[in-house]
């Protein structure tokens, strides 16, 4: 047990011995402009996935914003506890320069605090916004200001960011204003006293004050996420509005120094979901709202940095499946308008109902939202392993729904993508995580400092120390 609490010991300062050997960059050269994206289980599978969607179907002249960066990099992501990390654990390190275990916030393994850039940079005058796609109190933007020892602490998460003092939150829904029991908390009133008022959706966003605020998505809608940007939804955030709202409320507030972390938390929910399709719309949702910094940075390259990254690789994602060897046909997913998960919960309303719904009635479905059996051909194997999944689901209803993180897919909805990814030509390795390298990108002030085999700890340790920050004790 000694001889474990000594690892952790040592885990906690990894990041000094794996960081850059650079010196803190004195602070009248630092960058006033920093932003930070991350984009959730976006691996190098997934990257490629989505360039290669650009370059073979959209335009054979198209690059994603973060492969025209002049600087490109890799990074390991392993946890203290495990060769592969959860979301926490490497929020932690992205955010803090220490590794930690997994399902720890703001921690090192031995539940010593550890302050977050945004901390520093904050205490040095620069307003901060943090904005993710998913619940701000989940754990990568809850690694730039909470201290908890699990991650499911998701109420003092909501106290940590009240004391943090940062200037804006937005994503989905606050996940801390329930207990473990499913009863309100004090969470909603708390932040009211603290007088931090809370917008709701797109309309609200219209209606924000100066000041510190947070803007979630509209109420009663996606606690988890935003919702998918293949399924088109009405009168929800996306992250490009997200980004653009914090960008001009941090201008406006702090024009000489800002700091800025946006999260594409949908990435890592569609590669959990093996959704091909949607994670590739997802990246270049995350893609377009990194255009918007990087933009701003064109007019101020010399004082600005920009970091693009991941947490870790979600579901291994590859570019050519076994039973699709040489063929790649991402234009598959152009005619898929739904996601997985909202295709499962279409499946399960009809198991709940007392329609009677047929195999023909499931065929028009899926050539008009899916594409099968429309401009997507269906082989007479196919259709049969369909149809009988399509039975043994919806008639004798003795499937079972495959478990992953944040959702439970019905087996008829599994079979289906798997059907759509293989005409893709994608595959996947696993639901969960991979300990796959994933890529950084990088441009402005430092960016150079970025080349070659990172480490997720050795990441935000460079980024501190191009931004003059001395740790304290």
């Amino acid at each position: 047990m000694r001889l474990k609490k000594i690892i952790f010991a040592l885990t906690a300062i990894v990041g000094a011995l794996t960081a850059t050997a650079h010196e803190t960059a004195p602070k009248d050269t630092a960058p006033q402009y920093v932003f930070y994206f991350i984009g959730d289980g976006m691996g190098m599978g997934p990257v490629m996935g989505a360039q290669t969607y650009l370059r073979t179907v959209v335009d054979g002249d198209s690059t994603l914003t973060m492969m025209q960066f002049p600087v490109a990099g890799m990074c390991q992501t392993w946890s203290a506890s495990s060769p592969i990390t959860d979301s926490a654990a490497a929020g932690t390190a992205l955010s803090t320069g220490y590794k930690t275990r997994n399902n720890m916030l703001g921690m090192a393994p031995d539940t010593t605090v550890v302050n977050s850039m945004a901390r520093y940079l904050a205490d040095s005058g620069y307003a901060v916004g943090l904005v993710t796609t998913v619940a701000p109190d989940d754990a990568t933007p809850g690694a730039f200001y909470a201290h908890v020892p699990s991650r499911k602490e998701t109420y003092r998460i909501g106290l940590d960011f009240i004391e943090s003092g940062y200037s804006f939150l937005a994503g989905a829904g606050l996940r801390g204003v329930k207990d473990a029991k499913g009863e309100d908390t004090d969470l909603l009133i708390r932040f009211r006293e603290a007088g931090i008022p809370i917008y709701y959706g797109p309309t609200g966003a219209k209606d924000m004050a100066p000041g510190r605020a947070v803007l979630l998505n509209p109420q009663d809608t996606h606690e988890w996420n935003v919702g998918y940007t293949i399924d088109s939804l009405e009168n929800v955030l996306t992250l490009p509005l997200m980004t653009e709202i914090c960008l001009e409320r941090l201008e406006a507030e702090s024009p000489e120094r800002f700091f800025m972390m946006v999260e594409g938390g949908n990435i890592d929910h569609a590669l959990h979901a093996n959704d091909g399709g949607a994670a590739i719309k997802e990246i270049l949702n995350f893609d377009s709202s990194l255009r918007i910094a990087y933009n701003f940075y064109l007019k101020h390259p010399g004082q600005t940095l920009i970091v693009v990254t991941a947490d870790h690789d979600t579901g291994g994602m590859a570019l050519g499946t076994e039973a699709n060897r040489k063929a790649l046909n991402l234009g598959v997913y152009d005619h898929q308008r739904i996601s997985k998960e909202e295709f499962s919960d279409y499946c399960k309303s009809i198991l709940h109902s007392r329609r009677v719904y047929t195999w023909e009635d499931m065929k028009d479905f899926l050539a008009e939202r899916l594409g099968l059996y429309g401009p997507i051909p269906v082989s007479e194997v196919a259709d049969k392993r369909l149809k009988r999944m399509f039975e043994d689901t919806f008639e004798l209803r003795n499937t079972s729904d495959q478990e992953t993180l944040y959702a439970n897919f019905n087996a008829f909805a599994v079979e289906v993508f798997k059907l759509l990814n293989t005409a893709a030509g994608v595959g996947f390795t696993t639901t969960s995580h991979s300990g796959n390298p994933v890529p950084v990108f990088a441009v402005g002030v430092g960016a150079e400092r970025f080349k070659g085999m990172n480490n997720n700890n050795a990441v935000a340790r460079t980024i501190m120390q191009i931004c003059g920050i001395e740790e304290k004790e």
